[in-house]
């Protein structure tokens, strides 16, 4: 089956990304948005170690170690960008003064609830970091993940079997597939990434799907 490659898929997501949004990209993957965003459009990333205004990653050989993201990762900061303690960022958070978070998620249910922090296996190193706060703080939550496990098994499933982050707190799902929506009456396909029929995307998809 043909898959997007995750550059492939932050690309498409940072189309929908509004002007003037303020966003904070998870740690991993969706980090990777900030290097697609549109330049005609003035998108703010919140980055939960105390970061606002924080620019795409740096050019090889100009990392700064002192400027890193909530991943660890050197990261740029925009002209008119600040740094600011713990207490200021969940403030921020939790305050409600996020538009977007965008998060990897091991598993979401069909009602939106999300699994991202631990598989519960015995050798899992369980890491919830701020998404609890992002995944309840945020106005809209999106989750940028493949579509299968490793093993071919749907992540969207009918009920989360890993320890939740948050409890109906989806909207929008992008995968290497498709974009789907968690609506009050099912997942919705907005749109097919891949080279595939809608059939070969409900094949592959625990749940069922509507049609946009």
């Amino acid at each position: 089956m043909n898959h997007l490659t995750r550059e492939q898929v932050a690309r498409r997501m940072a189309h929908d990304i509004p002007d003037g949004a303020f966003v904070n990209l998870g740690i991993g993957a969706p980090t990777l948005i900030s290097d697609f965003l549109l330049p005609d459009r003035e998108v703010i990333l919140q980055s939960e170690n105390g970061i606002l205004g924080m620019g795409p990653a740096p050019a090889p050989g100009e990392e700064d170690p002192e400027l890193i993201n909530a991943g660890k990762q050197p990261t740029t900061l925009l002209a008119g960008g600040a740094y600011f303690h713990s207490a200021d960022s969940f403030g921020m958070i939790r305050g409600g003064h996020l538009d977007i978070c965008v998060l990897g998620a091991f598993q979401v249910s069909a009602r939106g609830d999300l699994a991202n922090w631990s598989t519960g296996a015995p050798d899992a190193i369980p890491a919830v970091g701020g998404a609890m706060d992002l995944a309840i703080g945020a106005k809209q939550v999106f989750v940028m993940m493949d579509h299968l496990t490793k093993h071919g098994e749907s992540k969207i499933v009918p009920d989360c079997t890993y320890p939740i982050t948050g409890v109906a707190c989806v909207n929008r799902i992008y995968t290497d597939l498709a974009v789907l929506d968690i609506t009050a009456h099912g997942v919705v396909v907005r749109e097919i990434l891949a080279d595939i029929s809608l059939e070969s995307l409900q094949a592959a998809t625990a749940v069922r799907l509507l049609g946009p």
